[in-house]
C-alpha cells in the first residue's frame, strides 16, 4: 500500500458505501461486502476511516454539500422572492445527481437511527437557510402561510419527494418529464402555495 494509490483505494471504498447503503441499508450492510465491491481489503477500512460508523460520517463530509456551498448564492438568499426558487433549484438537481446519499438520508430518518446527528450537522444549516427565507419572504409581505413550521415541512417535501416518482408511474399519463421542467413545475407550484408568483413570471399576467 503506497501514499500515492491511498486517496483512489478509500474513494473507491465511499463510493461502494454509498451505493451499498442505499440499497441495503447501513445495519444491513457489511465492510466485507463494501470492501469486495471496492476492491479492496478489509483492513483499509480501519486503516481509512477506523470504522464502519465514520465511513458513514465521511460519506456525508465527501459528499454531502457544505454550508459553504451555499456561498455563491448569499445575496440572492437575501430576497426570499428569489432566494427560495434557488433553493429549491440546488436542492433539487443535487437529488438528481446523487439520489444515493438522499436515500440514505431518508432510510436514517425513517429509522430514527443514532446517526441522524451526523445528517443533521451537515442538512441543517441549509434547511435552517430556507426557513429564514420563509419567515424573511412573510415579514415583507411577499409570501402568505399560517405556519411557518409547517410551510417548511411542505416545501422541503416539494424538494425531496420526487425522487419517488417511480412508485407512482402507473398513474402518469404524460410520460417521462425533463428534469429542467420538472424543476421549474415545483418552483411554480411551491410559489403558489405561497401566494406569489415565481420568478420570471411576475407581470406576466396582465
Amino acid at each position: 500500500m503506497t501514499a500515492a494509490n491511498e486517496p483512489d483505494v478509500r474513494t473507491k471504498i465511499l463510493l461502494a458505501a454509498k451505493t451499498l447503503f442505499a440499497k441495503q441499508g447501513f445495519e444491513g450492510t457489511t465492510v466485507r461486502q463494501v470492501c469486495d465491491a471496492a476492491g479492496a481489503n478489509v483492513a483499509l477500512v480501519s486503516y481509512h476511516f477506523g470504522g464502519k460508523d465514520n465511513l458513514f460520517k465521511a460519506l456525508f463530509d465527501q459528499f454531502f454539500p457544505a454550508e459553504e456551498a451555499m456561498e455563491p448564492f448569499r445575496e440572492t438568499f437575501k430576497r426570499p422572492a428569489e432566494g427560495v426558487a434557488t433553493m429549491i433549484e440546488q436542492v433539487m438537481l443535487y437529488v438528481l445527481r446523487d439520489p444515493d446519499l438522499s436515500t440514505i438520508m431518508e432510510q436514517e430518518i425513517m429509522m430514527r437511527s443514532p446517526r441522524i446527528s451526523i445528517i443533521q450537522a451537515r442538512a441543517f444549516p441549509i434547511w435552517s437557510a430556507l426557513r429564514d427565507m420563509l419567515q424573511r419572504g412573510r415579514e415583507e409581505g411577499v409570501f402568505r402561510f399560517r405556519c411557518l413550521d409547517t410551510t417548511l415541512l411542505m416545501v422541503l417535501g416539494s424538494m425531496m419527494f420526487h425522487k419517488r416518482a417511480y412508485y407512482f408511474q402507473p398513474l402518469f399519463l404524460e410520460g417521462p418529464q425533463r428534469s429542467e421542467d420538472v424543476i421549474a413545475d415545483t418552483i411554480r407550484y411551491v410559489y403558489g402555495a405561497l401566494g406569489a408568483a415565481a420568478p420570471g413570471e411576475r407581470g406576466a399576467a396582465t
